[in-house]
């Protein structure tokens, strides 16, 4: 018979593992995502994509700190060098799956791994930028969501011209180096531009200082106009693009609500934090066993037309109600 006094050895012995023993299974039950984003962590907007892709996890099941953990890395300087290691970090850690925002960061996770599943967001064109072989099909460990199509190009000329019929030549302003996705806009809405006697030319910038001559060119001619393009340096850049445009009068249109909370004119284009919650599907069907190979590459379903009023009355513009009547959102 057990005595008494090794009956509660024994025991306590067996509870001591308990807490060791949950604990192993709880660690082996987090899955683990890595996050490469395209901008600075200081971008007034990273608060907003990392919370709606921590939403679209949650919604489906995926909590931080209880079954799984996220990492961010921040291309923060814009060195290519800086991305590569920071890339090469994330795969390092061996996550379940990995993030992409805007195609640089992209193509560097992809050059690091060919297994550990890629899911992108805010790319314009994958295929044209080397991330998949097809849309349908991606194949491969790559697939993920596309933002805005060239054909964007054509109605930010026309809405452009639009709310400024006096336009005769536009800028499309942009990095062709930081997005080389960006400088093919340029062709669609010089087609569109010259429907309506007008021009446009892609002004190719690299340095914030490049900014300033581009607009005070267009404000030298009568009649200039402004673009951007889906483009990582614009997106960075744009408080200082819409106070150009604002401080020498030069009609723009931007891809995005957040050039507008800028001070900028008009944006038409999609939602990024959106497109980070659609990340999230993707990211579950992969962490619940899918392969990112069998599921298509997916594009924007809703676009969103915002006017700033205050910004169209600095210009000395009278908005046409046909354009405010298509508005998702008018600023006054």
């Amino acid at each position: 018979m057990m005595k008494r006094r090794e009956f509660i050895t024994l025991l306590g012995g067996a509870t001591a593992g308990w807490p060791l023993a949950a604990h192993a299974q709880r660690a082996e039950s987090i899955r683990r995502i890595g996050v490469l984003m395209g901008i600075p962590e200081t971008d007034l907007s990273s608060p907003a994509f990392v919370a709606a892709l921590r939403r679209g996890l949650q919604q489906r099941g995926w909590t931080e700190g209880q079954n799984i953990q996220i990492d961010y890395r921040w291309w923060t300087t814009g060195n290519p060098d800086e991305l590569r290691a920071a890339a090469k970090e994330l795969v390092d850690r061996h996550p379940d799956v990995l993030v992409a925002h805007t195609l640089n960061p992209g193509k560097a996770l992809k050059n690091e791994t060919r297994t550990i599943p890629i899911v992108f967001c805010v790319i314009s064109d994958p295929y044209g930028g080397g991330l998949i072989e097809n849309i349908a099909h991606p194949g491969g460990n790559i697939t993920g969501f596309t933002n805005l199509e060239l054909t964007m190009g054509t109605k930010w000329a026309e809405m452009l011209i639009e709310i400024a019929p006096q336009i005769r030549r536009i800028a499309v302003l942009c990095d062709p180096e930081t997005t080389p996705t960006a400088a093919p806009f340029a062709p669609p809405i010089e087609a569109a531009a010259q429907r309506f006697a007008a021009s446009a030319f892609l002004a190719p910038v690299h340095a914030p200082s490049e900014i300033e001559p581009v607009v005070m060119e267009l404000k030298r001619e009568t009649g200039g106009g402004l673009i951007t393009p889906p483009d990582l340096f614009a997106w960075i850049h744009r408080k200082l693009i819409a106070e150009l445009a604002a401080r020498y009068r030069i009609p723009a249109v931007y891809p995005y609500r957040a050039f507008v909370d800028a001070g900028g004119l008009m944006s038409y284009g999609t939602d990024p934090p959106e497109q980070f919650g659609l990340t999230a599907i993707y990211v579950d069907r992969i962490l619940r066993g899918t392969s990112p190979s069998v599921l298509p590459v997916q594009g924007p379903t809703r676009f969103r037309l915002v006017i700033n009023l205050k910004a169209a009355e600095g210009l000395g513009l009278n908005v046409p109600p046909t354009l405010l009547a298509r508005a998702d959102e008018v600023i006054e």
